[in-house]
């Protein structure tokens, strides 16, 4: 499959440098194409302009200076998000990305406002890995509004017949070594066994990781 992994962490040092290296790995081992979308790294620019929100429903117009990224989520098979939650949200960048990508002409058509109508048909298969530094019962007490922008917000735009499968580890702030090593691993494998339908059993892969430290910063 070719898979769009949208990546938002601006620490190469980080726990979730971590979890991507496995990620990565993973998505090779089961021979997956795989276009890593690292939006720090890139440097894209989340932001809204007065210009892009003047023209934001005009399709011939609003995608000026995004046609690469367009046509990387046009090309998607799948679509891995990875990103930590902070303030029981997603960081700015993942936001201002979905911003300025989720627009008329390229994720929905708003020709008749009152029947919008999915674009990304292609995309067939969603992954969440998400951290988050505060427990889960605080997250649901936000409504856990990461979990619901991944497996329903992002879905609706593939029709609604993507499959989603959503990797979280709450209260991260006090997680162990064993608990972060449990949680890559566990990721790793479900990435092992990606595939349009549903997963057939692969052999995981098991272990330590040593760069960056499983004990690294969120």
């Amino acid at each position: 499959m070719r898979v769009l992994y949208i990546y938002c962490h601006p620490l190469p040092e980080s726990f979730h440098a971590g979890i991507r290296a496995r990620a990565l790995e993973a998505l090779k081992v089961a021979g997956h194409e795989v276009d890593l979308l690292d939006l720090y790294a890139e440097k894209f620019d989340p932001v809204l302009s007065e210009d892009g929100r003047r023209h934001y429903h005009d399709s011939s117009r609003n995608q000026v200076g995004l046609e690469s990224y367009i046509a990387r989520l046009k090309r998607a098979e799948a679509l891995v998000v990875q990103f930590p939650t902070w303030c029981f949200g997603m960081p700015a960048m993942l936001k201002g990305f979905l911003d300025r990508m989720i627009m008329p002409g390229v994720a929905f058509d708003i020709s008749d406002p009152a029947n919008v109508e999915p674009m990304l048909s292609n995309i067939t298969r969603i992954i969440g890995i998400v951290t988050y530094g505060r427990p889960r019962h605080m997250a649901l007490w936000m409504s856990d509004p990461p979990r619901k922008i991944v497996k329903r917000y992002l879905r609706w735009f593939t029709g609604g017949k993507a499959r989603v499968d959503y990797h979280a580890l709450y209260h991260l702030n006090i997680a162990t070594e064993a608990r972060r090593i449990a949680f890559i691993d566990r990721v790793a494998k479900a990435l092992e066994r990606l595939s349009p339908r549903p997963p057939e059993s692969l052999s995981g892969r098991r272990g330590r990781i040593s760069t960056p430290s499983a004990l690294a910063s969120v």
